[in-house]
Order: C-alpha cells, then sequence, then structure tokens
C-alpha cells in the first residue's frame, strides 16, 4: 500500500457510517494507583472521578487540559502489564511551551526533537533517529517530545498548528484553551505580515476578515490565504 493511496483512504469518509464514534478514555496499566494518581494530579490535569467498589474494583480518571479525551486507571481495570501503554498521543500548538510547562511539574520529559528515521518518536527518551530540537520549518506534524509516567507508561507530545485535509469533519472551528488561540493569532498575525508586504506594505484595513480567514483554514487544513 503507497502513502498516497493511505492518505486518500484515510480523508475519504466511509459509506453508510451514521453514527458518531467518540473515542473517549484510553486505558493505562499502573502498578500502584495512589502513585499514579499523585503523579496526574501534579501535571495540573483534571480529576474526573475516583470510584472505589466493595469488591475491589477502582478507577480513576483524568483529563488533560484541553482534551476532550481522557485516561483511566486503577484496580481489576485492565489485565495489561503495567507500564505497557505506548506512544499515547497529546496534541499541542506550541512544543516548547508545553515541554516547559511539563518539565517545571516534575515530568520526565525529552527534550524537544524531530526525527530524522521514521517512527523514532515512538521510543521513550531514546535519542536513536532524532534531531534536536524542532523541525526546522517548524511544520505541523514535525516535533516532539516524549515523557513517562511513574510505570513507564509512554506519552508523545506533537506539535500540530495546520490539520491536514480532511481530518476536522466539523463546520466550526473550535480552540481547546486560550494557549491554542493565542499560538493560532500569533500565526495569523506573521502570515498577514508577510501578506502586507507583498502588497507594498500599507496597512490592510481588512485585518480581522484575513486573521478569521487563515485561522479557520488552518484548522481544517485548506489552502492558505496570501
Amino acid at each position: 500500500m503507497t502513502t498516497e493511496t493511505t492518505a486518500a483512504n484515510a480523508a475519504t469518509p466511509l459509506m453508510g457510517i451514521t453514527t458518531d464514534l467518540k473515542l473517549e478514555v484510553v486505558v493505562i496499566p499502573v502498578s500502584d494507583v495512589d502513585r499514579s494518581k499523585a503523579f496526574y494530579a501534579s501535571l495540573g490535569w483534571r480529576l474526573d472521578a475516583d470510584f472505589g467498589f466493595d469488591n475491589g474494583f477502582r478507577v480513576v480518571q483524568f483529563t488533560p487540559p484541553g482534551s476532550p479525551g481522557s485516561i483511566q486507571f486503577g484496580d481489576k481495570i485492565t489485565n495489561a502489564a503495567p507500564g505497557s501503554a505506548e506512544g499515547i498521543y497529546l496534541v499541542v500548538s506550541d512544543i516548547s511551551a508545553a515541554r516547559s510547562e511539563l518539565a517545571a511539574r516534575g515530568a520526565k520529559i525529552s527534550e524537544v526533537f524531530h526525527p530524522q528515521v521514521p517512527g523514532a518518536q515512538f521510543q521513550p527518551l531514546g535519542p536513536d533517529g532524532r534531531s534536536d530540537g524542532a523541525d526546522a520549518e517548524r511544520a505541523s506534524y514535525g516535533s516532539f517530545a516524549t515523557f513517562v509516567d511513574p510505570d513507564g507508561n509512554s506519552y508523545l507530545l506533537q506539535e500540530v498548528t495546520r490539520r491536514l485535509p480532511g481530518r476536522v469533519e466539523s463546520s466550526a472551528t473550535l480552540f481547546g484553551s486560550v494557549t491554542d488561540l493565542v499560538g493560532a493569532l500569533k500565526r495569523a498575525s506573521a502570515a498577514h505580515g508577510e501578506h502586507e508586504a507583498r502588497n507594498g506594505g500599507e496597512y490592510d484595513e481588512q485585518w480581522p476578515e484575513w486573521y478569521a480567514a487563515y485561522m479557520v483554514a488552518e484548522h481544517h487544513g485548506t489552502e492558505l490565504p496570501r
């Protein structure tokens, strides 16, 4: 199967499917529930639930800031070996800022890097196939950092600023946090500065409309205004 075929299939809606299937929770295996609870709380993630039952079952749920999906762990919740969850994606709009905040909160996190070898981003804290720093062109999907929880379950931070075509279904343009919105405004501002320069450097009275068009196009992965 070629890359072109895979990309085309990914952007093609499946015929006949009308029911929304929203991936909401990922279960991760841990060895010490209270230790894990303290760790995720220290990252600033929202505690949604901590329910215990007489038969020993316990479920704890946390949601990362700005995320529509959550993680769950607990007792009698999975038979997977503790620490065996790998490559859980956390998408961010500013990889450097996200990495710095997680490090400040005590996460054992790699430096920002970009892969030189396909798949190098999935090796927790491993240097092989990676180059230091963000992608030189700061291409969307191109910059990463990794960290692990106390059991070794691994997370992959990926900087995404512009979605590939077909990756956003809704006609709405939504930002998950103030940080995401600020990042979008900064990128629109930089692009608008180039737009004004190409047009003789004159002040653009229609800049609000231009910003809006740029931010919507970037969010949905369509052609950006120039």
